[in-house]
């Protein structure tokens, strides 16, 4: 035997060695997999079973019994129809003898399978069979009247199998079945097993075939379930690899820990919800007979005009049951007593969740068996009130009348008569209700539920109040003006007759306020919450943060009119700042930034159908850009790439006489931009204010800001890029030229989970924001009580109404003897004011007959009057010179860190404090501080160290003993004196910002000049 010889058998040998030993490995792993498995999928299954059976009442079936071919069970469906409706099935074995049966199922069959035909519809209007009404199931009577409908209700059979052999090669884990009729499929998987919801959701797509009778889309399942240990997924339709399933989880966690999943307990399995809850008797009746629907939708093929129609089968998701069911069962026990705030987030499918809610509603009965709301009327701040809503309703329940929606063709005598009538859901426009405040008449004894659908703040002002004074049910009244103001404050404020349920993934403080529910630790929130959080995690809709890239501007003002004193006025800065904006050089630079990123990056996303946005700052900035950008594109001789400007009215440029539309510069009118952009002609939309709400595009992929964006506005604008486009793997860009990315993301930051509201409007802030007006001395007493007395005249001549308006000019005319700043200041208070009271008289029971007649009177005032700025004669056209424009690229932030700051607070009326004007003032220099010098000082920091300062001067008694002895002129040579001090002594804290203005005389009186009056005049009238 030869070396070779030698070498190979031991190799030969080596090699049986390592794949004895592999199968001894593999053997002990599967030994060791077995003992330490804690439950298997059979299990699992025998588990479900069991639970189906001894606490729900299944019948569990032999597999046997199947009937494939029409995925029923004849003995189940036939013991349903003998037991309920024994004379009828008498009456049909007559005319069909032995045949009955084979009829019958027959019957079924082709109802559910032809075109328009469906299961869902079979079970909840039954079949008619020679003029004999065949009824397949028995759905929950309202009242309990009729015992039996009742006991018929009882009489429904709910049976279970296990591995039930659908095809010759497809075997199911469990299907349920309604009086024989087959309704849920389940694929149930053990994580202690190895597997996942995962692998049933892989198994349904591949191994399952759509064409199957019991999994045949309407005819069959109305819905798959896959099911593991942790979570739930859901199909109403099976369609190979493009099969897409939805999560059906609880939410794991509450509040600001809630997100996707399911939580864990100790005691059961985290979907113990299905067997407990959804998988009862009770549960899976009311989502046949009140929530399942086929949704129809239909669209015009443009290129042959023919209408393309679409079928879904609709089934809620578990948040959209979970918030309807809650719901009625609060109404149910406090009928129109509560209002309701629902907080649910972009991709919460909330129209089909007012649809449900409407419908329900309609027909809630209370314990004693009285209808509780006699009207539902659904409320949109839009335009036009959307017809999928009301699609959505029809499809739910086929009725003559149930619905009737109020569109732009509609006046608000329409809407009076509507609520008159017996139309049981009216949906409309809140800008419609202020028109028939006093013309709907009787309505008190009849209860309102009124759903609002996106609430806005336009829901905290006067609109909101004319719905409650509408559908209030306050007492009539003498035609005493006191008592008449006492009645319309209270028909302001709850009424007892009307429930409002508000719909909005973005609550602002007031909407909380107004809406919100007392928590157990004394804060507002909403009733129900699903949350952007749990909805991107679920993957409903994207973190728009997750692609977010800064860009920062700098540039150089020529020197003559940096040293010019005449620049240095407010005025002067917004004229630099607007000139800046709209200068060539910076769009082109911008521009070219834009489009270069767009089409390197964006465009080829979801197989070449990426859009963007381009967010501007004005309508000329839309109009420019726009110019700008098919110049450039043009100049490149770049292919695919066009854009459309969105923006309202005319607009003029510098130096152009020629009047500018949007739909001049598109070439279509207005109401065709959102089907042109949805083509493929264009990819790209500038716009100015328009579309930055409420505009649903799934192909937008990326947008481009070029505007200062806060608080809800930023959410909502940057939230248009949210929206999912399946079957693409979307991916999102942010390109920001004006905001830092820690702002947006603080923007988002009170949306991510819940909101919470901390504080409140209360009488003693509304009463301070009074002293402040009164002290201008404007109002006169006297004309307040002549003015409220010929308001609530019975009828007003036209020497009242003279008399009226000559008193409105009295107070006009003393608030232009103050300088302009003190007129704007007077004018921002009194908004204010009229804001917090008529928010304050909508959330409490609050009275006050002589502060109401004062807000009458400065309602009026402030529609009156029109302040304009004189202007000084100082002109800055062709005197502004800006040069070295430089964009630079900032950070990449790649993963959106987002943390949820969920406790927001109403503003307040402070008696003392930074207003909303001046915080303006302050953020417009901050940013031509960072402009100029290539700073990024953060203005919520700036804000705060300038009124530390403040504080710092207000303690100063040298300051107090000037401010006591000098007017205001005099005083400001001793302020200016004192800054310095004050600045050092809060160096340590603030050493970067402070140590700026110490070096920079001009930066330091802009910034703290802002103080100088409210010091003087608060430390002139210290004690």
């Amino acid at each position: 035997m030869d070396d070779k010889t030698i070498i190979d058998i031991t190799n030969l040998d080596a090699e049986k060695h390592a794949e004895n030993s592999a199968k001894r490995v593999a053997s002990y792993r599967e030994k060791l997999l077995h003992h330490a498995s804690i439950l298997s999928e059979k299990e699992y299954q025998k588990f479900l079973l069991e639970r189906l059976e001894k606490d729900n009442g299944f019948v569990v079936r032999k597999a046997a019994e199947f009937d494939r071919y029409y995925a029923v069970d004849r003995e189940m469906l036939f013991k349903f129809l003998n037991d309920t409706q024994p004379d009828t099935m008498n009456y049909l074995r007559k005319i069909y003898k032995v045949d009955l049966e084979e009829t019958i199922v027959s019957f079924i069959n082709a109802e559910t399978t032809k075109t328009r035909g469906s299961l869902i519809e079979v079970l909840k209007h039954g079949i008619e069979l020679s003029n004999q009404k065949i009824e397949l199931m028995y759905t929950k009577p309202a009242t309990t009247f009729n015992p039996e409908l009742t006991k018929k209700y009882s009489q429904n059979i709910f049976s279970v199998m296990e591995e039930v052999w659908a095809s010759d090669k497809e075997r199911i884990d469990v299907v349920i079945f309604l009086n024989g009729l087959a309704i849920m499929a389940f694929e149930l998987k053990c994580n202690a097993a190895g597997q996942s919801y995962q692998d049933a959701i892989y198994q349904f797509r591949t191994d399952r075939n759509p064409k199957t009778r019991l999994f045949r889309f309407k005819a069959g399942t109305l819905v798959n379930f896959a099911m593991d240990l942790e979570e739930v997924y859901m199909t109403t339709k099976l369609d190979g690899q493009a099969t897409f399933f939805l999560p059906f989880n609880m939410g794991n966690g509450h509040g600001v820990t809630a997100g996707a999943g399911n939580p864990a307990f100790k005691d059961k399995y985290s979907v113990s919800y299905m067997w407990e809850d959804i998988l009862t008797k009770d549960t899976i009746l009311d989502l046949i007979s009140k929530f399942i629907f086929v949704e129809v939708k239909e669209k015009v093929d443009e290129e042959t005009g023919k209408v393309k129609r679409s079928e879904n089968l609709i089934f809620p998701r578990y948040h959209q049951l979970d918030v309807i069911r809650k719901i009625l069962a609060d109404v149910r026990e406090n009928g129109t007593a509560q209002n309701y705030l629902i907080q649910h987030s972009a991709g919460s499918g909330k129209t089909n969740s007012i649809a449900w809610l409407a419908h329900r509603l309609t027909s809630l009965h209370d314990a004693n068996n009285k209808i509780i709301f006699d009207n539902v009327v659904i409320v949109t701040d839009r335009v036009v009130v959307d017809r999928q809503l009301q699609k959505a309703i029809m499809g739910m329940e086929h009725k003559a009348g149930l619905i009737r929606v109020m569109d732009d063709k509609c006046v608000s005598a329409d809407l009076a008569i509507a609520l008159n009538g017996n139309t049981k859901i009216i949906a409309t426009t809140i800008q419609k209700f202020p028109y028939i405040v006093d013309s709907v008449a009787n309505l008190k004894n009849k209860r309102f539920a009124v759903i609002i659908d996106e609430a806005h703040s336009s829901t905290a002002g006067k609109d909101m109040a004319a719905i409650t004074m509408t559908l209030g049910s306050g007492e009539d009244t003498e035609a005493d003006v006191e008592d008449m103001i006492s009645s319309e404050i209270k028909r302001n404020g709850k009424q007892a007759n009307v429930s409002m349920f508000a719909f909005t993934a973005t609550p602002k403080p007031t909407t909380i306020q107004l809406f919100g529910h007392q928590n157990t630790k004394g804060q507002k929130e909403a009733f129900h919450v699903y949350s952007m959080k749990q909805a991107i995690e679920e993957g409903f809709i994207l973190n728009v943060l997750q692609n977010y890239t800064e860009y920062s501007t700098f540039y150089q003002i020529n020197k003559e009119i940096e040293d010019d004193p005449r620049c240095k006025t407010n005025d002067a800065k917004r004229q630099i700042a607007r000139f800046i904006e709209l200068h060539d050089t910076n769009i082109a630079q911008r521009v070219e930034v834009i489009v270069e990123h767009f089409r390197t990056t964006v465009m080829q996303e979801l197989g070449g159908q990426a859009k963007a946005m381009v967010i501007t700052a004005s309508r000329q900035s839309a109009v420019k850009y726009r110019q700008a950008f098919e110049d450039y594109i043009a100049k490149k001789g770049y292919e695919g790439i066009h854009a459309l400007v969105a923006f309202s009215g005319k607009v003029k440029l510098p130096d152009d006489e020629q009047e500018y539309t949007e739909s001049s510069l598109n070439g279509f009118p207005e109401d065709r931009l959102t089907k042109e952009f949805d083509t493929d002609k264009y990819q790209v939309l500038l716009v100015a204010n328009k579309y930055q709400t409420g505009f649903d595009q799934p192909k937008l992929c990326a947008m481009y800001v070029l505007k200062k964006l806060k608080g809800v506005n930023a959410v909502q604008t940057l939230s248009r890029l949210n929206r999912i486009c399946a079957p693409y793997d979307k991916k999102t860009f942010v390109l920001d030229f004006v905001n830092s990315y820690e702002d947006i993301k603080s923007a988002f930051a009170p949306y991510y989970t819940t909101t919470l509201l901390a504080n409140s409007v209360t009488p003693s802030a509304v009463y301070d924001l009074e002293a402040k007006i009164d002290a201008y001395g404007i109002l006169d007493p006297a004309d307040i009580e002549a003015a409220n007395d010929i308001l609530y005249a019975d009828k007003v001549n036209g020497k009242q109404k003279q008399r009226l308006t000559f008193f409105l000019q009295k107070s006009k005319k003393l608030i232009e003897h103050y300088e302009y700043n003190t007129q704007r200041q007077c004018v921002a208070d009194m908004r204010s004011f009229v804001r917090f009271y008529e928010f304050l008289l909508q959330v409490s029971s609050f009275e006050d007959t002589d502060l109401h007649k004062k807000y009458n009177f400065v309602s009026y005032l402030l529609a009156y009057i029109n302040i304009k700025h004189p202007g000084g004669g100082f002109n800055l056209d062709g005197k502004i010179k800006a040069t070295n424009f430089v964009q630079k690229k900032g950070e990449d932030h790649k993963s959106a860190d987002l943390v949820a700051d969920p406790v927001m607070k109403l503003p307040t009326a402070e008696h003392f404090g930074l207003t909303e004007d001046k915080e303006k003032r302050l953020s417009e220099i901050i940013d031509e501080i960072n402009s100029r010098t290539g700073k990024n000082y953060d203005n919520d920091v700036v804000v705060k160290a300038m009124l530390q300062i403040r504080d710092i001067l207000m303690k100063s008694d040298k300051l107090k003993t000037s401010a006591r002895n000098n007017t205001q002129q005099d005083f400001e040579f001793s302020y200016f004196d004192d800054i310095d001090d004050a600045l050092i002594e809060g160096l340590s804290q603030n050493q970067d910002f402070f140590s700026m203005l110490l070096s920079n005389d001009e930066m330091k009186r802009q910034v703290l000049g802002i103080f100088s009056d409210e010091i003087y005049k608060s430390l002139r009238n210290a004690k």
